[in-house]
């Protein structure tokens, strides 16, 4: 519901006058760390420098010392109070315009010393660039009252027009400002909306793939477990009885493992018939690799064998195959090492390449690749590192946990 016009103005009026600043996005020197330490003094030492000009000047009016460094003094503060308090700087501005002009010599054309003069162009200048444009308004409106009570006739329209200068860039100044800040917070909630996309579309995937593994070996299950009676001889009827057990609770199984992923899979997908690759799969891959023009060395554990769980053999492939083509695209010409270990409690992958020979073939934006390695790893319990070598290559590695002596993940 808007607010009736002389309600509003009325307000930003007394946000003017008597109002504590709006918040700031933080000090003017954040974006220079390193320069930040030194604004303070260095701020005092200009500020020290201004009231000793200052003083002089008004000494030179002839004005009593006590008189010369109490406006010294007004004419320094509305700089001291503008980085944190622009409102407040403006005010203390104002008041002093007001003040300092009637001991100003009757023969100047100026009611106010240079410093003075300058110091409050400076205080509005930045005031206008930093509030809303209600509050602008009546800032403007009332920086004219001095221009006209007290301003030489010939100097006015100067004055005013300079007024209005101000405050027309200042207005564009902070549309812009506000307008960058709208656009970086829509990005940025972009990037995040992309990268959460990512990640649940990779586990979308990672769901799919394990769902075919699993199916494959509880069809198993039931078909073995259905045949049992008719390959044994001499079958208990009990027995039978608990095979056809089993075989019924794994077709059950299998049927709302498919109802689950049906709530996962797309609407433009459709079921995996191909069979999912593992780590036999691995020198094959390599090879299309090879044939593509990227040096590929592939080094892998002789013990590793079929105690490797499919799915951990699954995700050792996929991270492999994510690592070759971030190596093609990010690293053209550069050696790549592909190694696969086993130990007693998992699956060491690491995919590692020396330094690009040539600029990348890929634009440089980031893209979802780590994360769907990632979510891999750790959607076996696993771990996963990537990051730059000291040589100028990058690596790649990852540890899949599985208990070695019974195949399970």
């Amino acid at each position: 519901m808007n607010r009736h016009p002389i309600a509003t103005a009325l307000r930003a009026l007394r946000q003017t006058l008597w109002g504590r600043d709006a918040p700031t996005e933080g000090p003017l020197l954040a974006r220079w760390p390193r320069v930040a330490p030194y604004a303070t003094p260095v701020g005092l030492l200009a500020a020290l420098g201004l009231f000793l000009i200052t003083l002089n000047v008004e000494s030179s009016w002839g004005l009593p010392t006590p008189v010369a460094v109490l406006f010294s003094g007004m004419t320094v503060a509305p700089l001291l109070a503008l980085p944190r308090r622009p409102l407040l700087a403006w005010r203390l501005a104002v008041l002093a315009l007001l003040i300092c002009t009637f001991n100003a010599p009757d023969d100047r054309s100026w009611p106010w010393t240079p410093p003075l003069a300058l110091g409050s162009v400076a205080v509005l200048a930045v005031v206008v660039a930093r509030v809303d444009r209600p509050v602008l308004v009546w800032v403007v409106t009332i920086s004219t009252v001095p221009v006209f009570g007290l301003v030489h006739p010939d100097n006015r329209i100067p004055v005013l027009l300079l007024l209005g200068a101000l405050a027309i860039v200042g207005d564009l100044i902070r549309r812009n400002r506000l307008s960058r800040r709208a656009l970086a917070a829509q990005t940025e909630l972009s990037e995040r909306e992309q990268e959460r996309r990512a990640v649940l579309e990779e586990r979308t995937r990672i769901a799919r793939e394990l769902h075919d593994v699993v199916a494959h070996h509880m069809s198993l299950i039931a078909v073995q477990a259905e045949t049992a009676p008719y390959r044994l001889t001499d079958v208990p009827a009990s027995a039978a009885a608990e095979f056809g057990a089993i075989a019924g609770s794994a077709r059950d199984a299998l049927t709302d493992m498919r109802r689950l992923l049906g709530v996962l899979r797309s609407e433009a997908s459709g079921p995996e018939t191909a069979p999912q690759p593992d780590l036999g799969d691995l020198g094959a891959m390599v090879d299309v690799a090879r044939r593509a023009g990227l040096p590929v060395t592939l080094d892998v554990d002789p013990s590793v064998d079929g105690r490797v769980p499919a799915p951990v053999g699954l995700a050792a492939y996929r991270i492999v195959q994510e690592g070759l083509a971030n190596a093609a695209r990010h690293a053209a010409g550069a050696a790549v090492r592909v190694t696969v270990r086993t130990g007693r409690s998992g699956l060491g992958v690491r995919v590692e390449n020396s330094p690009a020979d040539a600029r990348p073939t890929a634009d440089g934006g980031p893209g979802h690749g780590l994360t769907g390695m990632r979510e891999r790893a750790t959607s076996l319990g696993g771990t996963f590192t990537a990051g730059p070598l000291p040589d100028g290559g990058y690596a790649v590695a990852a540890e899949l946990p599985y208990e070695a002596e019974s195949g399970d993940a």
